[in-house]
């Protein structure tokens, strides 16, 4: 009997499928890396084996020791979630020429969409249309020239073996077209070890729709569409099914074209067909074109599942035991829409850089579906993709839907890092979005207003400094008590680099005058708790000399203690310093070289992405403080400049 599996993953997807697999009455077997011993999904798991080191190369890519570890625990079945082996159809061999199960599709239906330009050929064969471009085998530089001046500008270069934008560069002049080739070709060759790329027509207001199919490995069926279009830098940020202003028509096409997709390499599992979608005359059938195929389960998968009522992951498990399609494509509908946010550890303001901390607060809010693979408490680590959650709601209209995606984010509590909440928040918000008017450069043209640090409410700030007197907890015999006047105190507190004198009145237990500069805001305690100017006081969170106010998605506070002022030095101006933990990748810069401010000097690479450290300004690099391959640590020097005096 088939009752244990292993899940050969780590984070929320792991999590994501234990939870399921318990359901189904299922052993769960975690694998984790040394740092990850105490990660939540190690604890949900009814049996554990560490794999190796933190990095991934050491460990959740080792599909050797994965295997060994399902043998010894006596796991039959082996679900690879997402990342990582999700997508290697050499470690499909290898689980099956162990006797095991891999829960998912044939390597050989994995190799046949490995590579973009071969798949895409299959996809012409199987009548499913595709984008006018080139896919040949011939990379000389001037033919793919010749190729790109053929289907006409503008153009996308994408890796044939790629993926999350790497590889990928639009060009939109011949004349820039000699760089960009270079420079996608040298990035996929860091990324895939294989520099070989296509050409494809750039769709100029394009719309990122896939549609969700599942397969039994001679039949398939679909369960209708996603739109993704919400995306920086390819990356999807909010997701949402079923499609805005899609017509029927259209749908019943583009459905009908992903399950012949996957029908064509007997697709067994869940996978995704995407789409791009001309979205400049509305959708229309002859407006779609296959871009890719995902052989595995989505990061997004969760909307779809909450439109349709079907837990893919179930049927991932049954359909790998042997059982047939657990529906056909008429037992299927649509049910009102579904919305997901990605809620990342980030720094917005300093450019979407991965950030890394120990959660010290983490609450989500009743209504909102929040798979998680991290709790309060837990460590960002550097060496993973810095995902806190997937926030996903679900409502009769996507009006409804939308509302709640919105008060969700407004209600999640994040302590201990910064984050994108306030980013999703806005998004959320967005007048265009709200009307369901999406494209893929939707974010890059409103970038400015959404990545706008709010003016600082002056509620959120006398809150913290009542907080850091030690004022907001009990009512004790002394507290606020003065012998004459209100009991005067002075709090300095700091923000986003900026400090703020606040004096605090105290005028008995339960009433304060706390005044910001001009801004006076008047705090009482009544009996269900303070309110400042009237307004209920948000939760908040304190640890150690930071606060942080679960207001306008979270603002972080740190108390000043002016004692130590005096040893805290200024930062040198003349380093470049690292932003984040990560590795070095490349140093584009030799000692006593002048470089011109906005000059690349070293590339960084952090939580399976590339950053690109420039000069703040001219100068001459006076010395080189990092080699390729160095790990750094936040914070730590790079590049050092020779002072302006000198040079």
């Amino acid at each position: 009997m088939i009752d244990t599996i292993l899940i050969a993953n780590r984070g929320e997807i792991a999590c994501r499928v234990i939870e399921t697999a318990r359901k189904m009455g299922m052993r769960c077997v975690a694998v984790h890396s040394d740092v990850d011993a105490d990660a939540k999904h190690v604890a949900m798991a009814d049996v554990a084996v560490c794999i190796g080191e933190a990095a991934p190369a050491q460990s959740y890519l080792r599909g050797d020791r994965i295997i060994a570890a399902a043998q010894q625990t006596g796991a039959q079945l082996i679900h690879p979630g997402y990342g990582f082996l999700s997508e290697n159809p050499d470690f499909v061999d290898q689980v099956e020429e162990a006797g095991l199960t891999f829960v998912g599709p044939s390597a050989k239906a994995i190799r046949a969409m490995g590579l973009k330009d071969a798949a895409k050929k299959l996809m012409q064969e199987a009548g499913v249309p595709v984008v006018p471009g080139y896919m040949g085998e011939d990379q000389d530089p001037g033919h793919l020239e010749v190729e790109a001046q053929a289907i006409g500008y503008p153009v996308l270069i994408k890796a044939v073996a790629g993926g999350g934008g790497k590889g990928m560069r639009l060009v939109e002049r011949p004349e820039d077209f000699a760089d960009a080739l270079v420079s996608a070709q040298s990035e996929a060759r860091t990324a895939f070890g294989n520099d070989h790329v296509l050409i494809e027509k750039y769709i100029s207001k394009p719309r990122h729709i896939e549609v969700q199919v599942f397969g039994d490995g001679t039949q398939a069926v679909h369960l209708f569409e996603r739109d993704c279009s919400l995306q920086r830098r390819h990356q999807k940020v909010i997701e949402e099914a079923p499609a805005p202003d899609m017509p029927e028509t259209v749908r019943d096409a583009m459905g009908a074209a992903a399950v012949r997709a996957a029908e064509a390499i007997g697709y067994k599992g869940a996978g995704t067909v995407e789409f791009i979608v001309d979205g400049s005359q509305g959708l229309r059938e002859d407006g779609f074109w296959f871009m890719e195929m995902n052989t595995r389960l989505q990061v997004e998968h969760p909307v779809s599942e909450l439109i349709t009522g079907v837990d893919l992951v179930e049927w991932q498990i049954r359909v790998a035991c042997g059982e047939p399609l657990p529906a056909q494509q008429s037992d299927l509908s649509i049910n009102g829409h579904a919305f997901e946010a990605r809620l990342y550890a980030e720094d917005v303001p300093a450019g979407f850089l991965p950030a890394t901390g120990r959660l010290t607060h983490l609450q989500f809010p009743a209504g909102v579906r929040a798979d998680s693979g991290v709790r309060a408490g837990d460590e960002i680590s550097p060496n993973y993709d810095p995902m806190i959650a997937k926030l996903i709601v679900h409502g009769p209209t996507r009006a409804v839907a939308l509302r709640q995606l919105a008060k969700g984010l407004r209600d999640t509590e994040v302590a201990g890092t910064v984050t994108n909440l306030s980013f999703l928040g806005a998004l959320a918000e967005h007048e265009g979005f709200g009307r369901g008017d999406v494209d893929t450069g939707l974010i890059a043209r409103d970038l400015d207003a959404l990545v706008t640090v709010p003016q600082s409410m002056g509620q959120a700030r006398a809150m913290a400094a009542l907080v850091a007197s030690g004022l907001m907890g009990e009512i004790g015999a002394e507290t606020g008590f003065s012998l004459w006047d209100g009991l005067l105190r002075t709090i300095w507190i700091e923000e986003a680099g900026e400090r703020h004198e606040i004096k605090l009145q105290m005028m008995g237990a339960d009433r304060c005058s706390i005044l910001d500069g001009e801004q006076k805001v008047e705090a009482v305690r009544t009996a269900s708790g303070w309110t400042f100017d009237g307004q209920k006081a948000p939760n908040y969170a304190q640890t150690g000399n930071v606060i942080t106010i679960f207001a306008d998605y979270g603002r972080s506070f740190h108390v000043v203690d002016l004692l130590d002022q005096a040893d805290q030095s200024a930062v040198d101006a003349t380093l470049t310093l690292a932003p984040m933990p990560g590795r070095v990748v490349s140093v584009h810069v030799s000692s006593g070289q002048e470089v011109a401010e906005g000059d690349r000097l070293v590339v960084l690479e952090a939580m399976k992405m590339e950053h690109t450290m420039v000069a703040g300004r001219a100068g001459r690099i006076a010395e080189l403080l990092v080699d390729a391959g160095d790990q750094v640590e936040a914070g730590a020097p790079l590049v050092r400049l020779e002072d302006e005096e000198s040079a």
